[in-house]
């Protein structure tokens, strides 16, 4: 079997080559992979329905951020015949102040139907980190 054939192979490359593009940050080279009617949630219950969006907020909150990738595991759903995607790792980059970071863990949850993304779903300890920073954490980190 070839990676064309395998479906969870392929939403897997799809997926990585969308994380690697939103780095840079492409989003117009990102957004060939997702489908029309997307839509991205991130940590909080904020909604995005394109790259574009997301790179916007993330350059608010980060001077830079990238993300290390520990694994990207996939599961086809039998009864839909979607794939889920999920990509686990660390943010790394620097906060607007100029202070760096590299442990901020992450999950992204993705939707895969059809080679394209449909679904994204963004936890990240980036909020604990600045309510710490802010002295307004309820424990220590």
């Amino acid at each position: 079997m070839t990676p064309q054939d395998d479906p969870l192979a392929t939403a897997r490359e799809v997926v990585e080559r969308y994380l690697e593009l939103s780095m840079i940050p492409d989003p117009e080279a990102a957004a060939r992979h997702v489908a029309p009617g997307f839509t991205l949630t991130f940590t909080g219950g904020r909604r995005f329905t394109s790259p574009a969006e997301s790179a916007a907020f993330n350059a608010k909150r980060y001077t830079w951020v990238k993300k290390r990738f520990l694994r990207t595991d996939a599961a086809l759903d039998p009864i839909s015949g979607d794939v889920r995607v999920y990509n686990t790792g660390y943010l790394y980059g620097e906060w607007p102040d100029g202070t760096a970071f590299e442990t901020n863990r992450y999950i992204d949850i993705f939707t895969v139907r059809d080679g394209l993304i449909v679904e994204t779903n963004v936890w990240n300890d980036s909020a604990e980190i600045l309510l710490d920073r802010a002295g307004l954490a309820e424990a220590p980190l």
